[in-house]
């Protein structure tokens, strides 16, 4: 009755007759795309014919241009009879301009020129023959006496002048040609395009027929039969219901099949078990990780994963308090009965119950590896840190015994100077005899002295701790006081060049670590490397300050900064001061010397600036 009701609704007839139009509008469509792509080509083709021909025409004037320089060059190089190569390209010229201009009036296949039919062109090209003529019969006339030995002033003159006075005209006419070529090819343009225009209007007429007369009433005719099949749902739905109650009985053991099907894509190691913890399935791969048959399954799944009795009761647990659509996942770790200890990744998954035979699944990964490579991890960071904590406090401990070298240092300059110059004040001041008049004179004189040594030794020793500069100015100021003093007090060649534009203030702490540091390569340069030339320069740039220190000393061999220094080094510790310093505050320090070549050392450091004051 269905199939019935449906060929009634859909009219075969009327199909039929629109297939027909559709067909016939599709034919019509594709007979105007046939036609515009013939015209197009047509005209492709033609217009490539134009522009050889135009192109053809325009260089028949460069080689009447040519033509006429060629013949000035033999004129002009007459006398000195080196004419031999002119001639020979007059004549390659003349044999070029000559089948050009014949093959634009009569065609020639082997450069793609038609042959020429537009009456007021061929009109142009019989004006222009006389000229043509006599330009070709002038050159001819130079080639001929010239190969002939018989080419004199009065003939090259002559013929010359033939040229001379065809040229323009000649010149003149090619142009009106050129210009007729340009006007033929645009109106062959303007009559393809009104035939596109009639194309097109002619398919977009196909295309309104066929709304009107083919999708119009395909569209009614579709209509009718949708209503046609809605009125025959409820016959469909009806089947339905009888279907459904098979489709229903069929269900549960779909999902049986659908959650063993999970299990067996997703786990290699996997079981099932029942509300009282019995066990309904074991994979075989579960049972030889295990060391177990299948006889030995007549246990709770508790006390078959592990022989351990605490394991086995928190797998109880774990599997008792499970939750009804709550997937719980544990790693937990099992004996076997072989006594072998293994760490599962183990997903406990509620069944939907369709009976009560199965209850949970149990979905296993063996992770034991893994947890073993986590120990080993865990153990060798420990060690790491445990060796970074004794390195740290083995940095510490040559930190404060360079302190302690420092504060040695100091208390023997104090000692040795300041302490000697002082016992010296003392004594002559004693030994004064205020009676002797020249003997006191002469020692005032020498306390004079003295007393400026003393007070030199003083500002010296307290430079060396931490000039003022640093604390009230800056870093910039405080490394060209620093090289001024030690310029002073050594007698060297100490300079400071500063390449910033403006006055910038750091962190205190980066500018004291950074001012030592340079103090240090200072030093290192005037008292190792015995350097007569020292330039500190200093920059700032895209928020890097930047300090190189150069000198002209002995240079040294960067290997030995390699290995661990030694207390009683020269240099070594002050190396690794330097170092530590810069490390200290997260910057960078490089050092390039090579032995009899100078040291350079450069300091940079990534800092954020405090205060910018214009200079």
């Amino acid at each position: 009755m269905t199939k019935t009701k449906y060929h009634r609704s859909l009219d075969n007839a009327t199909f039929i007759r629109i297939r027909k139009w559709y067909l016939l509008a599709l034919a019509g469509i594709a007979l105007t795309i046939i036609i515009a792509q013939i015209l197009i080509q047509s005209h492709l083709n033609s217009q490539l014919n134009d522009s050889r021909v135009i192109n053809i025409a325009g260089r028949q004037r460069a080689y009447s241009q040519k033509l006429t320089k060629e013949v000035l060059l033999i004129k002009d190089a007459f006398q000195n009879r080196q004419i031999g190569s002119t001639i020979t390209e007059l004549t390659e010229t003349l044999s070029v301009w000559k089948n050009s201009h014949l093959a634009l009036q009569k065609g020639d296949e082997s450069i793609g020129l038609p042959v020429e039919n537009h009456p007021e062109i061929l009109e142009l090209f019989l004006q222009l023959e006389a000229h043509h003529n006599l330009m070709v019969q002038a050159a001819e006339a130079i080639i001929t006496s010239y190969n002939n030995n018989s080419l004199s002033e009065s003939k090259l003159q002559h013929a010359t002048m033939d040229v001379l006075q065809n040229e323009s005209k000649f010149l003149e006419l090619m142009d009106i040609i050129v210009n007729e070529y340009d006007k033929r090819s645009k109106a062959k343009l303007e009559s393809l395009k009104r035939k596109e225009y009639l194309l097109l209007g002619i398919s977009l007429s196909i295309l309104l027929l066929e709304i009107a007369f083919i999708f119009r009433p395909l569209s009614l005719q579709i209509r009718k039969t949708v209503a046609s099949l809605i009125q025959s749902r409820g016959q469909s739905e009806s089947q339905a219901r009888e279907t459904q109650k098979l489709y229903e009985e069929k269900e549960k053991s779909l999902k049986d099949l659908q959650e063993l099907n999970f299990v067996i894509d997703n786990a290699a190691l996997f079981a099932s078990a029942r509300q009282d913890g019995s066990i309904v399935f074991i994979s075989k791969k579960f049972l030889n990780l295990l060391n177990l048959e299948s006889k030995d399954l007549n246990k709770p799944l508790s006390e078959v994963l592990t022989v351990d009795e605490g394991q086995q009761q928190y797998l109880k647990e774990v599997l008792k308090n499970n939750r009804k659509n709550v997937i719980r996942t544990e790693e937990i770790l099992i004996t076997t009965v072989n006594k072998e200890n293994y760490w599962l990744d183990m997903s406990i998954v509620p069944m939907h119950q369709s009976s009560q035979q199965q209850s949970v699944l149990i979905l296993c990964s063996d992770i034991t590896e893994r947890k073993i490579n986590a120990l080993k991890v865990e153990q060798l960071t420990q060690q790491n840190f445990e060796e970074r904590m004794l390195q740290k406090r083995i940095q510490a401990s040559q930190i404060v015994e360079g302190q302690e070298e420092e504060r040695k240092r100091i208390a023997k300059d104090i000692h040795d100077g300041i302490g000697q110059m002082l016992t010296a004040l003392k004594f002559n001041i004693e030994s004064i005899d205020v009676e002797n008049q020249e003997k006191t004179a002469e020692k005032i004189d020498y306390l004079k002295v003295l007393t400026s040594d003393l007070i030199k030794g003083v500002r010296t020793a307290t430079f060396n701790l931490t000039p003022p500069e640093l604390s009230d100015h800056g870093i910039f100021p405080a490394l060209q006081k620093m090289t001024v003093e030690l310029s002073k007090l050594t007698g060297k060649t100490i300079l400071f060049e500063n390449r910033t534009e403006k006055h910038i203030r750091f962190d205190s702490l980066a500018e004291t670590n950074i001012y030592r540091v340079t103090q240090e390569a200072v030093n290192n340069a005037i008292k190792y490397a015995q350097a007569n030339y020292i330039l500190v320069t200093i920059n700032y740039k895209d928020g890097i300050l930047s300090v190189l220190i150069d000198d002209d000393g002995k240079g040294f061999d960067t290997s030995v900064m390699n290995s661990p220094p030694k207390n009683n080094s020269e240099g070594g510790m002050g190396l690794f001061f330097m170092k530590e310093r810069i490390s200290y505050i997260n910057g960078r320090l490089f050092i390039n010397s090579h032995p009899g070549k100078g040291t350079r050392v450069t300091i940079n450091y990534k800092t954020e600036q405090r205060e910018t004051v214009k200079i």
